[in-house]
């Protein structure tokens, strides 16, 4: 499947799965470990109903993959296993470089328009 289109939710997701704004330590956790579903929607201010379908589309481009967390883990806290979802190699090489490209600055601002420098039209 074709990459991901870069939109700005997207964007907002690649960062959050890259731990972009995490410090160091919480940074190699988010890359190793991923995040959960409410997790992400709450550090991207996505609502679910536009977060899950973006994660499936970078899912089935190959960028992001899921999993559930272990049956003790959620036991152990009383509450419902987590889906937690991380970039898959593909995706942590590809994303940084997808990010920096949307957000560099586009050859077509920097082109003259004719007709607006100086002279008569």
């Amino acid at each position: 499947m074709a990459d991901p289109k870069m939109t700005p939710h997207t964007q907002t997701v690649l960062r959050a799965l890259l731990g972009r704004d995490a410090d160091g330590e919480r940074r190699s956790a988010v890359l190793t470990s991923g995040l959960y579903g409410l997790e992400l929607s709450k550090m991207t201010d996505l609502p679910n109903g536009t977060l899950f379908p973006l994660l499936e589309r970078l899912r089935q481009a190959g960028w992001v993959e899921r999993y559930w967390e272990q049956d003790d883990v959620a036991e152990a806290e009383g509450r419902p296993r987590r889906r937690f979802f991380r970039l898959t190699d593909k995706g942590a090489e590809r994303a940084p470089l997808a990010l920096a490209e949307a957000t560099a600055p586009s050859n077509a601002r920097m082109t003259s328009r004719p007709g607006l420098a100086g002279g008569a039209a």
